[in-house]
């Protein structure tokens, strides 16, 4: 079988609309004062996770533009399999939402709930986190 042929122009053969798998601009949190900061901020609770969001202070990173994120779940979401499977889909809607939606200089956390975060639909969650981030971004104003 032949590959399809390139286009000559140099314009992508099969434009997406999907992000890029990996964003220059996303951050993991991992300290746990990272955490305990943002629990004392803004959240907002969906039926499928809640979300927690935190601007951070100029002097905290040397990267101001940089979108942190945090993900979270507890014992009371289920068993290690469970909480694992919840929070791959927090992973997945984050790296589909934030690039375009986060804001640089905050930090994010998203916490899992039992019983919902590993069963409600993928796209319900996806839309779920845009009114989430519209609602704190509003807030925060």
């Amino acid at each position: 079988m032949t590959p399809p042929e390139a286009p000559v122009d140099g314009s992508i053969a099969c434009p997406g609309t999907n992000p890029p798998a990996v964003s220059l601009r996303l951050e993991t949190l991992a300290k746990r004062t990272d955490f305990l900061r943002a629990a004392r901020a803004k959240h907002v609770a969906m039926p499928g996770f809640v979300v927690q969001m935190r601007r951070r202070t100029p002097d905290e990173t040397p990267d101001a533009d940089l979108v942190r994120v945090g993900f979270t779940c507890s014992k009371k979401v289920g068993n290690a399999v469970a909480r694992n499977r919840a929070k791959r889909r927090l992973r997945e809607i984050a790296r589909l939402t934030l690039p375009q939606l986060g804001q640089p200089g905050c930090d994010y956390v998203l916490i899992g709930r039992r019983g919902a975060t590993a069963t409600l639909p993928f796209s319900q969650m996806q839309t779920d986190l845009d009114r989430a981030l519209t609602r704190l971004h509003r807030s925060a104003e």
